[in-house]
C-alpha cells in the first residue's frame, strides 16, 4: 500500500543519524567526482537533529563542506535576516557556522527584498540551481498539511520558486515561534514542487505523533494538489524516514495483517481485537466468527480456536490494566517530573492525588519555568500588584518603583517575537512558580513537593532551545541522587509544538544511565494526546469527584488559562481537553464490554534506555 519508500527508526536521534550518514556519503561521492556537492536544505525542528550530526561528523570525523554548495528551501516573507525567527538566523545558529561551508557557497531566498524584487529574484534563484548542476540530495519536513517547503493546499506540480500565500493551519502551526498567530507572516518565498522534484535523491522526515496522520496521506494516499507532499510519489528516489509515533498510522504498523502474513503475539492480536470490535460496534466478548472472517483475521481466530477463547483473551488482557488506588504505589518515594509548570496536573492530576492518599513521599520537579508562556499583560498585572503591596507596607517602594520603571520601558517598546530582558523573564518564571505550587496544593501536596529545576536549555528566552547538555543532566542526576525514587513519571507525549517535552526526557534517560538501583518509570502524555487503551500498561480509574479536583489544580494555571500562548491546533483550554480525553478512554472501555467508569488516565511502564 506504500507509494515511497518509508524507513521506520526507533527514535528521532537513530533517524538524524541515519540521514546525516547519507548527507556525507553524497558529499564524499561528488568530491571524489571533482565537483561540488549540492544539497537542498530544510528549517523546523525536524531536521535540527540532522544538522548536529553533520556538525559532529565535520568537527570528530573531518566531513568538509568546503566544497558543499547549499540552497535553502523557504524564508518568510517579509523578514530580515537578522530576525530571530528568520530561516537564515536558523542555518547559521544551527549548521552554518559550525562547519567550514563558504559563505558564497550559501543560499537562502531573501525575505528582505522590496515587493517589486521579488520575482526576479525568484527567477534567479532557479537559475542559481541550474548552474551549480542541480541538487543532488534535497532535505524535506513535512508540514500538518502536507506541504513541503512552503508549497500549500493547491500548489501545482509544476510550480517555482515564488512568493505563497501561507495557509491558516500554516500560520497557527507556526504560532508558537511568533509568540501568537497575529505576528507569524502571512506569505513565504517558496522553491516549487517541480524544483524539489528536479533532486537526484531526496529525503523526507517526520516524528511525532501528529505527523502519524499526514505521514499515512502522503505516502498511501492518491496524488493530490491539496497535499503537495504526495507528489514526492512520482519522484525515484524519494524515502520518508520516520520514527516509530509519525508511522504510527501506516498499514503495515498499524494493520499488519492487512499487509501480510504476520506472528501473532499478544500485543498484536489485542489490537486487532480492539479494532474490530471498535469498527463494528460490539462489545469484545459478542464478537462472532464472522466478524473475524470478514475482517481478514482467520488467522488470529485459528491460533485461539474459538470467537471466545479469542474474545475472553482480549477482555482479560484489557480487564488487568485497570489499577484503581488499591492497586497503586503506596508508602514509597516518588518524583513527578514535569517539562513545563502545568504539566503535572494536566497529566496526571488524579494519579496525584491518589498517590497523595497512599502516603507517597512525592516530589513534582519542574524541568523548566515555562517562562516564555506568559503573556506581558500578565507580567503588568502582576508588576501593579508588586507595587501596591510596596507602597502599602512600605516594601522598598523605590526599589520596586525602579523594577516597574526598567520593566514598563521595556514592555513599551517591546517587538514582537522579541526576547524579554532578564527582569521579565524572571517574573514570568516566578509567576509560574506561584501557580504550579498552588496546583498541587489543591491535590494535597504541600508546597515543600515543588522543586524547581530551570534546566539550562530551556534559558535562551526563545522558543527554540539550546540542546542537551552536561549541565542539564547532572542536575537531573543530582535530584535523583538526593530522593533515590522508586518511582518516577516521565512525560512520553512528542506531540508537545516546541519539543521540550522531547527533550526533557532526553536528560532524565541520560541521567538514568548507570544510576542503581533504577527507578521504575511510567509516562504519561500531556494535553496533546492520550495512550490509546491497547498501548496502554496501565488504566487509572477518575471518580467524577476526582476529575473535578484535577480541573480545579489546573484552573490554579491562571497564566495558562483562557488563551494560553502555545495552544496547539485545538482551540479548547487544556481542562476542556483534559476533561474530554480522559472521560473518552473510560467511555472506549466502555464500548469494548468492560466495566463502565467516569474517566481514566493511561500510563506506559518503560524499560531500560
Amino acid at each position: 500500500m506504500e507509494k515511497l519508500q518509508a524507513i521506520v527508526h526507533d527514535d528521532h536521534v537513530t533517524l538524524a543519524a541515519d540521514v546525516a550518514t547519507r548527507i556525507a556519503q553524497v558529499i564524499r561521492r561528488a568530491n571524489a567526482e571533482g565537483r561540488a556537492a549540492v544539497l537542498g536544505l530544510a528549517t523546523g525542528s525536524t531536521p535540527v537533529g540532522v544538522y548536529r550530526e553533520l556538525i559532529r561528523l565535520h568537527q570528530d570525523e573531518g566531513l568538509s563542506f568546503r566544497n558543499v554548495v547549499t540552497f535553502n528551501l523557504d524564508e518568510y516573507y517579509p523578514m530580515e535576516p537578522e530576525n530571530i525567527h528568520s530561516y537564515h538566523r536558523f542555518m547559521a545558529e544551527h549548521l552554518f557556522d559550525h562547519i567550514d561551508i563558504p559563505p558564497a557557497n550559501v543560499h537562502i531566498p531573501d525575505g528582505n527584498l522590496p515587493r517589486e524584487q521579488v520575482d526576479d529574484h525568484c527567477a534567479s534563484y532557479e537559475a542559481a540551481i541550474r548552474a551549480a548542476g542541480g541538487i543532488d540530495f534535497q532535505l524535506l519536513g513535512i508540514g500538518k498539511t502536507g506541504h513541503i517547503g512552503f508549497n500549500e493546499p493547491g500548489s501545482g506540480a509544476r510550480s517555482r520558486t515564488r512568493l505563497v500565500t501561507l495557509d491558516t493551519v500554516t500560520r497557527r502551526d507556526a504560532a508558537a515561534d511568533f509568540f501568537g498567530e497575529a505576528y507569524v507572516p502571512r506569505e513565504a518565498i517558496t522553491m516549487g514542487v517541480a524544483t524539489i522534484l528536479e533532486a537526484r535523491e531526496i529525503a523526507i522526515l517526520a516524528t511525532g505523533e501528529h505527523k502519524a496522520a499526514i505521514v499515512r496521506r502522503a505516502i498511501e494516499g492518491e496524488v493530490d494538489t491539496e497535499v503537495a507532499a504526495t507528489f514526492l510519489q512520482t519522484h525515484p528516489a524519494t524515502t520518508f524516514f520516520l520514527d516509530r509515533s509519525a508511522a504510527a498510522d501506516l498499514t503495515r504498523v498499524a494493520t499488519p495483517w492487512l499487509v501480510d502474513e504476520v506472528e501473532w503475539t499478544d500485543q498484536l492480536a489485542l489490537r486487532a481485537v480492539v479494532r474490530l470490535a471498535l469498527r463494528t460496534g460490539r462489545a469484545i466478548l459478542k464478537l462472532t466468527q464472522r466478524d473475524y472472517v470478514e475482517h481478514k483475521l482467520s488467522s488470529l481466530l485459528a491460533k485461539f480456536g474459538t470467537p471466545g477463547a479469542l474474545n475472553g483473551f482480549a477482555f482479560n488482557a484489557l480487564g488487568a490494566r485497570i489499577r484503581g488506588r488499591s492497586k497503586l504505589p503506596t508508602r514509597q518515594r516518588v518524583i513527578c517530573f514535569s517539562p513545563h509548570p502545568d504539566d503535572d496536573v494536566i497529566s496526571m492530576g488524579g494519579m496525584l492525588r491518589k498517590l497523595v492518599l497512599n502516603e507517597n513521599t512525592i516530589t513534582v520537579a519542574y524541568l523548566t519555568s515555562g517562562n516564555i508562556a506568559v503573556f506581558d499583560h500578565d507580567v503588568r498585572r502582576y508588576l501593579d500588584y508588586t507595587l501596591r503591596l510596596a507602597n502599602e507596607r512600605g516594601l522598598a517602594p523605590e526599589a520596586t518603583a525602579a523594577l516597574a520603571d526598567r520593566i514598563e520601558r521595556f514592555l513599551a517598546q517591546k517587538q514582537p517575537g522579541q526576547v524579554d530582558i532578564r527582569e521579565v523573564q524572571d517574573l514570568k518564571r516566578i509567576i509560574r512558580e506561584s501557580e504550579a505550587v498552588s496546583g498541587i496544593e489543591t491535590l494535597g501536596l504541600p508546597r515543600s513537593a515543588a522543586r524547581f529545576l530551570n534546566l539550562p536549555f530551556y534559558q535562551t528566552g526563545t522558543v527554540r532551545k539550546a540542546p542537551i547538555g552536561l549541565a542539564d543532566v547532572a542536575i537531573v542526576r543530582a535530584l535523583l541522587e538526593e530522593c533515590r525514587p522508586d518511582l518516577i513519571f516521565v512525560a512520553g507525549d512528542l506531540s508537545d509544538p516546541h519539543g521540550t517535552h522531547r527533550m526533557c526526557k532526553e536528560a532524565i534517560d541520560q541521567a538514568l544511565r548507570g544510576f542503581v538501583p533504577r527507578p521504575e518509570v511510567w509516562l504519561y502524555r500531556g494535553a496533546w494526546q492520550e495512550w490509546p487503551v491497547t498501548e496502554a500498561t496501565w488504566l487509572v480509574p477518575l471518580a467524577q469527584e476526582e476529575l473535578a479536583l484535577k480541573i480545579q489544580a489546573i484552573f490554579k494555571h491562571q497564566s495558562q488559562k483562557d488563551s494560553a500562548p502555545f495552544p496547539g491546533l485545538d482551540e479548547r483550554e487544556f481542562w476542556q481537553r483534559v476533561e474530554s480525553r480522559n472521560k473518552e478512554t473510560a467511555a472506549e472501555l466502555d464500548r469494548l464490554g468492560l466495566a463502565e467508569y467516569f474517566a481514566m488516565e493511561a500510563y506506559v511502564v518503560d524499560g531500560p534506555s
